[in-house]
Protein backbone atom coordinates (compact mmCIF):
# COMPACT_ATOMS: atom_id res chain seq x y z
CA UNK A 1 0.00 0.00 0.00
CA UNK A 2 1.43 3.44 -1.11
CA UNK A 3 0.72 6.23 0.91
CA UNK A 4 -0.27 9.58 -1.19
CA UNK A 5 2.72 11.43 -0.57
CA UNK A 6 4.80 9.09 -2.22
CA UNK A 7 3.41 8.50 -5.32
CA UNK A 8 5.89 7.04 -7.85
CA UNK A 9 6.86 9.76 -10.46
CA UNK A 10 9.68 9.73 -12.87
CA UNK A 11 12.74 11.32 -10.97
CA UNK A 12 14.02 13.97 -13.65
CA UNK A 13 15.99 17.50 -12.61
CA UNK A 14 13.63 20.61 -11.54
CA UNK A 15 15.52 22.63 -14.04
CA UNK A 16 14.70 19.84 -16.91
CA UNK A 17 10.90 19.99 -15.76
CA UNK A 18 10.79 24.03 -15.76
CA UNK A 19 12.15 23.82 -19.48
CA UNK A 20 9.55 21.70 -20.19
CA UNK A 21 6.77 23.13 -18.61
CA UNK A 22 7.57 26.59 -20.22
CA UNK A 23 7.57 25.52 -23.76
CA UNK A 24 4.57 23.73 -23.01
CA UNK A 25 3.08 26.81 -22.12
CA UNK A 26 4.24 29.02 -24.47
CA UNK A 27 3.39 26.67 -27.52
CA UNK A 28 0.07 26.56 -25.60
CA UNK A 29 -0.33 30.01 -26.35
CA UNK A 30 0.99 30.31 -29.80
CA UNK A 31 -1.88 27.35 -30.48
CA UNK A 32 -4.65 29.07 -28.49
CA UNK A 33 -4.95 25.46 -26.91
CA UNK A 34 -6.00 24.16 -23.49
CA UNK A 35 -4.71 21.25 -22.02
CA UNK A 36 -6.94 18.86 -20.17
CA UNK A 37 -6.19 15.58 -18.24
CA UNK A 38 -7.24 12.85 -16.53
CA UNK A 39 -6.99 12.23 -13.06
CA UNK A 40 -4.79 9.20 -13.50
CA UNK A 41 -2.39 10.77 -15.45
CA UNK A 42 1.15 11.64 -14.06
CA UNK A 43 1.31 14.31 -11.84
CA UNK A 44 3.44 16.60 -14.10
CA UNK A 45 1.21 15.99 -16.16
CA UNK A 46 -1.98 16.88 -14.30
CA UNK A 47 -0.25 20.42 -12.77
CA UNK A 48 0.29 21.38 -16.24
CA UNK A 49 -3.20 21.12 -17.08
CA UNK A 50 -5.54 23.84 -17.54
CA UNK A 51 -8.11 21.35 -16.14
CA UNK A 52 -8.30 17.59 -14.50
CA UNK A 53 -11.32 15.17 -13.78
CA UNK A 54 -12.88 12.37 -14.35
CA UNK A 55 -14.93 11.64 -17.20
CA UNK A 56 -17.66 13.21 -16.59
CA UNK A 57 -16.09 16.15 -15.80
CA UNK A 58 -14.23 16.30 -18.84
CA UNK A 59 -16.89 15.34 -21.26
CA UNK A 60 -18.85 18.62 -19.68
CA UNK A 61 -15.65 20.91 -19.87
CA UNK A 62 -14.75 19.96 -23.29
CA UNK A 63 -18.49 21.53 -23.92
CA UNK A 64 -17.24 24.88 -22.71
CA UNK A 65 -14.11 25.57 -23.65
CA UNK A 66 -12.68 28.55 -25.48
CA UNK A 67 -9.90 27.63 -27.89
CA UNK A 68 -8.93 26.30 -31.26
CA UNK A 69 -7.39 23.02 -29.71
CA UNK A 70 -7.64 20.77 -27.20
CA UNK A 71 -4.57 18.82 -25.77
CA UNK A 72 -5.76 16.36 -24.02
CA UNK A 73 -3.76 13.99 -21.42
CA UNK A 74 -5.67 10.83 -21.13
CA UNK A 75 -6.62 8.08 -23.35
CA UNK A 76 -7.69 7.94 -27.15
CA UNK A 77 -11.62 7.61 -26.57
CA UNK A 78 -11.59 10.29 -24.14
CA UNK A 79 -9.88 12.49 -26.76
CA UNK A 80 -12.11 11.17 -29.15
CA UNK A 81 -15.00 12.20 -27.05
CA UNK A 82 -14.00 15.91 -26.98
CA UNK A 83 -13.67 15.33 -30.80
CA UNK A 84 -17.50 14.65 -31.25
CA UNK A 85 -18.69 17.38 -29.15
CA UNK A 86 -15.65 20.04 -30.42
CA UNK A 87 -16.18 19.77 -34.34
CA UNK A 88 -14.74 23.16 -35.29
CA UNK A 89 -11.55 22.80 -32.74
CA UNK A 90 -8.15 20.31 -33.41
CA UNK A 91 -8.12 17.48 -30.87
CA UNK A 92 -4.84 16.49 -30.14
CA UNK A 93 -3.78 13.09 -28.35
CA UNK A 94 -1.33 13.65 -25.49
CA UNK A 95 0.42 10.02 -26.27
CA UNK A 96 -0.48 8.66 -29.88
CA UNK A 97 -1.01 4.87 -28.66
CA UNK A 98 -2.57 5.38 -25.17
CA UNK A 99 -5.18 3.55 -25.65
CA UNK A 100 -7.71 1.77 -23.43
CA UNK A 101 -8.26 -2.31 -23.43
CA UNK A 102 -11.74 -1.97 -22.36
CA UNK A 103 -12.67 0.10 -25.10
CA UNK A 104 -11.14 -2.14 -27.14
CA UNK A 105 -13.01 -5.57 -26.04
CA UNK A 106 -16.18 -4.36 -28.40
CA UNK A 107 -16.58 -3.25 -31.43
CA UNK A 108 -19.41 -1.93 -33.55
CA UNK A 109 -20.08 -4.75 -35.16
CA UNK A 110 -20.30 -6.89 -32.25
CA UNK A 111 -22.54 -4.63 -30.25
CA UNK A 112 -25.11 -4.52 -33.40
CA UNK A 113 -24.98 -8.62 -33.02
CA UNK A 114 -25.57 -8.21 -29.80
CA UNK A 115 -28.93 -5.88 -30.47
CA UNK A 116 -30.36 -8.38 -32.61
CA UNK A 117 -29.77 -10.69 -29.54
CA UNK A 118 -31.92 -8.29 -27.48
CA UNK A 119 -33.99 -6.24 -30.14
CA UNK A 120 -36.42 -4.54 -27.09
CA UNK A 121 -33.48 -3.27 -25.18
CA UNK A 122 -31.77 0.45 -24.59
CA UNK A 123 -27.75 0.61 -25.22
CA UNK A 124 -26.23 2.38 -22.58
CA UNK A 125 -22.90 3.04 -23.47
CA UNK A 126 -20.59 3.50 -21.04
CA UNK A 127 -18.26 6.49 -22.07
CA UNK A 128 -14.85 4.06 -22.09
CA UNK A 129 -15.80 3.30 -25.51
CA UNK A 130 -14.82 3.73 -29.20
CA UNK A 131 -17.14 6.43 -31.04
CA UNK A 132 -18.57 3.76 -33.52
CA UNK A 133 -19.69 1.84 -30.55
CA UNK A 134 -21.02 5.21 -28.84
CA UNK A 135 -22.88 5.97 -32.28
CA UNK A 136 -24.95 2.39 -32.19
CA UNK A 137 -25.80 3.10 -28.79
CA UNK A 138 -29.15 5.21 -27.16
CA UNK A 139 -26.94 6.80 -24.45
CA UNK A 140 -23.90 7.21 -22.89
CA UNK A 141 -23.16 7.08 -19.50
CA UNK A 142 -19.94 7.73 -16.86
CA UNK A 143 -19.27 5.87 -14.11
CA UNK A 144 -20.35 8.86 -11.96
CA UNK A 145 -23.76 9.29 -13.71
CA UNK A 146 -24.87 5.47 -14.39
CA UNK A 147 -27.28 4.83 -12.53
CA UNK A 148 -29.11 7.94 -13.51
CA UNK A 149 -28.59 7.74 -16.97
CA UNK A 150 -29.90 3.88 -16.87
CA UNK A 151 -33.27 5.02 -14.78
CA UNK A 152 -33.85 7.72 -17.60
CA UNK A 153 -34.01 5.38 -20.71
CA UNK A 154 -37.81 4.52 -21.10
CA UNK A 155 -37.19 0.84 -21.99
CA UNK A 156 -37.83 -1.75 -19.31
CA UNK A 157 -34.83 -3.48 -20.84
CA UNK A 158 -30.98 -2.55 -20.97
CA UNK A 159 -28.52 -3.85 -22.68
CA UNK A 160 -25.02 -2.33 -20.58
CA UNK A 161 -21.72 -2.71 -22.56
CA UNK A 162 -19.02 -2.74 -22.00
CA UNK A 163 -17.72 -3.09 -18.62
CA UNK A 164 -20.14 -5.90 -16.41
CA UNK A 165 -18.92 -4.75 -13.26
CA UNK A 166 -20.24 -1.39 -13.56
CA UNK A 167 -23.33 -2.43 -15.40
CA UNK A 168 -23.92 -4.54 -12.03
CA UNK A 169 -23.18 -2.40 -10.02
CA UNK A 170 -26.04 -0.35 -11.65
CA UNK A 171 -28.69 -2.59 -11.58
CA UNK A 172 -28.12 -3.53 -7.82
CA UNK A 173 -28.65 0.03 -7.44
CA UNK A 174 -31.50 0.93 -10.08
CA UNK A 175 -34.50 1.39 -8.60
CA UNK A 176 -36.27 0.77 -11.76
CA UNK A 177 -37.62 -2.65 -12.45
CA UNK A 178 -35.34 -3.25 -15.33
CA UNK A 179 -33.65 -6.05 -17.50
CA UNK A 180 -30.43 -6.09 -17.76
CA UNK A 181 -27.52 -8.15 -20.19
CA UNK A 182 -23.82 -7.30 -19.95
CA UNK A 183 -21.23 -7.41 -22.47
CA UNK A 184 -18.35 -9.49 -21.02
CA UNK A 185 -15.78 -6.56 -20.76
CA UNK A 186 -13.71 -5.32 -18.26
CA UNK A 187 -11.10 -2.71 -16.50
CA UNK A 188 -7.69 -4.41 -17.03
CA UNK A 189 -6.61 -2.16 -13.68
CA UNK A 190 -9.07 -2.51 -11.67
CA UNK A 191 -9.62 -6.29 -12.36
CA UNK A 192 -6.42 -6.50 -10.53
CA UNK A 193 -7.87 -5.29 -7.31
CA UNK A 194 -9.19 -8.48 -5.16
CA UNK A 195 -11.18 -8.99 -1.90
CA UNK A 196 -7.87 -10.24 -0.12
CA UNK A 197 -6.05 -7.02 -0.40
CA UNK A 198 -8.96 -5.11 0.50
CA UNK A 199 -9.42 -7.19 3.81
CA UNK A 200 -5.02 -6.96 4.29
CA UNK A 201 -5.03 -3.22 3.79
CA UNK A 202 -8.42 -2.62 6.34
CA UNK A 203 -6.50 -4.89 8.85
CA UNK A 204 -3.92 -2.13 8.50
CA UNK A 205 -5.89 0.56 8.32
CA UNK A 206 -8.93 0.08 10.49
CA UNK A 207 -10.00 3.72 10.89
CA UNK A 208 -9.75 4.26 7.23
CA UNK A 209 -13.07 4.26 5.34
CA UNK A 210 -12.37 2.04 2.04
CA UNK A 211 -13.19 3.94 -1.26
CA UNK A 212 -13.65 1.89 -4.66
CA UNK A 213 -13.96 2.47 -8.04
CA UNK A 214 -17.15 0.84 -9.47
CA UNK A 215 -15.11 -0.68 -12.07
CA UNK A 216 -13.98 -3.34 -9.24
CA UNK A 217 -14.95 -6.62 -8.67
CA UNK A 218 -18.45 -7.33 -6.89
CA UNK A 219 -16.74 -8.75 -4.12
CA UNK A 220 -14.59 -5.98 -4.08
CA UNK A 221 -17.26 -3.57 -4.06
CA UNK A 222 -19.48 -5.25 -1.97
CA UNK A 223 -16.31 -4.65 0.74
CA UNK A 224 -16.18 -1.07 0.34
CA UNK A 225 -17.42 2.30 2.43
CA UNK A 226 -18.21 3.73 -0.59
CA UNK A 227 -18.17 2.60 -4.22
CA UNK A 228 -17.66 6.21 -6.20
CA UNK A 229 -16.51 7.85 -9.54
CA UNK A 230 -12.59 9.47 -8.89
CA UNK A 231 -14.48 13.00 -8.73
CA UNK A 232 -17.15 11.52 -6.38
CA UNK A 233 -13.66 10.12 -4.17
CA UNK A 234 -12.58 13.33 -4.25
CA UNK A 235 -15.88 15.27 -2.61
CA UNK A 236 -16.61 12.26 -0.09
CA UNK A 237 -13.02 12.21 1.37
CA UNK A 238 -12.70 15.99 1.69
CA UNK A 239 -16.36 15.93 3.45
CA UNK A 240 -15.78 12.81 4.92
CA UNK A 241 -14.62 13.41 8.91
CA UNK A 242 -11.81 10.13 8.29
CA UNK A 243 -8.25 11.31 8.54
CA UNK A 244 -7.06 8.86 6.16
CA UNK A 245 -8.48 6.54 3.54
CA UNK A 246 -8.01 3.28 1.57
CA UNK A 247 -8.21 4.03 -2.33
CA UNK A 248 -9.24 1.56 -4.48
CA UNK A 249 -8.45 2.68 -8.16
CA UNK A 250 -5.82 3.81 -10.42
CA UNK A 251 -2.85 5.59 -8.53
CA UNK A 252 -2.79 8.87 -10.39
CA UNK A 253 -6.11 9.91 -8.06
CA UNK A 254 -3.89 10.41 -4.99
CA UNK A 255 -2.23 13.57 -6.61
CA UNK A 256 -5.33 15.28 -6.81
CA UNK A 257 -6.88 13.81 -3.53
CA UNK A 258 -3.14 14.95 -1.61
CA UNK A 259 -3.84 18.26 -2.99
CA UNK A 260 -7.11 18.78 -2.80
CA UNK A 261 -7.13 17.23 0.63
CA UNK A 262 -3.59 17.79 2.26
CA UNK A 263 -4.23 17.41 5.87
CA UNK A 264 -5.42 14.03 5.02
CA UNK A 265 -3.84 10.60 4.37
CA UNK A 266 -4.57 8.34 1.42
CA UNK A 267 -3.59 5.04 0.99
CA UNK A 268 -3.47 3.03 -2.41
CA UNK A 269 -4.85 -0.33 -1.84
CA UNK A 270 -2.66 -2.61 -4.07
CA UNK A 271 0.43 -1.41 -5.73
CA UNK A 272 -1.03 -3.03 -9.28
CA UNK A 273 -3.40 -0.36 -9.68
CA UNK A 274 -1.04 1.28 -12.37
CA UNK A 275 -2.99 1.94 -15.83
CA UNK A 276 -0.03 1.68 -18.11
CA UNK A 277 -2.06 3.38 -20.79
CA UNK A 278 -2.97 6.79 -19.07
CA UNK A 279 1.50 6.59 -17.77
CA UNK A 280 2.34 6.82 -21.23
CA UNK A 281 1.94 10.21 -21.27
CA UNK A 282 4.87 12.62 -20.15
CA UNK A 283 5.79 16.26 -20.41
CA UNK A 284 7.58 15.11 -23.28
CA UNK A 285 4.96 13.48 -25.03
CA UNK A 286 2.54 16.55 -24.33
CA UNK A 287 5.44 19.01 -25.83
CA UNK A 288 6.41 16.72 -28.83
CA UNK A 289 2.86 16.44 -29.50
CA UNK A 290 2.31 20.51 -29.45
CA UNK A 291 5.19 21.08 -31.35
CA UNK A 292 4.82 18.56 -34.12
CA UNK A 293 0.70 19.34 -33.86
CA UNK A 294 0.35 15.31 -34.42
CA UNK A 295 -1.71 12.55 -32.78
CA UNK A 296 -4.99 14.43 -34.32
CA UNK A 297 -7.77 12.85 -33.51
CA UNK A 298 -10.52 12.65 -36.39
CA UNK A 299 -14.23 10.91 -36.63
CA UNK A 300 -15.67 10.71 -39.45
CA UNK A 301 -18.83 13.14 -39.61
CA UNK A 302 -21.52 10.39 -40.19
CA UNK A 303 -20.28 8.62 -37.09
CA UNK A 304 -20.08 11.62 -35.04
CA UNK A 305 -23.17 12.66 -35.29
CA UNK A 306 -24.66 9.59 -34.08
CA UNK A 307 -22.19 9.17 -31.53
CA UNK A 308 -23.03 12.78 -30.37
CA UNK A 309 -26.48 12.08 -29.99
CA UNK A 310 -25.63 9.45 -27.52
CA UNK A 311 -23.51 11.26 -25.78
CA UNK A 312 -25.91 14.56 -25.51
CA UNK A 313 -28.25 12.55 -23.75
CA UNK A 314 -25.70 11.69 -21.47
CA UNK A 315 -25.12 14.89 -20.64
CA UNK A 316 -28.72 15.59 -20.24
CA UNK A 317 -28.58 14.02 -17.12
CA UNK A 318 -28.21 15.94 -14.17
Amino acid sequence: MTPGKKLAVIERPEEELASLRSQILTLKAQMSAVIVAHNYQHPEVQDIADFVGDSLELSRKSTQLDARAIIFCGVHFMAETAAILNPDKTVYLAHGTAGCPMADMIDARELREWKVRYPKAAVVCYVNTTAEVKAESDICCTSANAVKVVESVPQDEALFVPDENLGRFVAARTTKKMMFHFYPGYCVTHARLNAEQVKLARSLHPDAPVVVHPECKPEVAALADAVLSTSQMVRYCKENPARSFLIGTEMGLLHRLRHEAPDKEFYLISNSLVCPNMKKTTLDSVLDTMRLKRNVVMVPEDIRVKAKRAVDRMLEIV
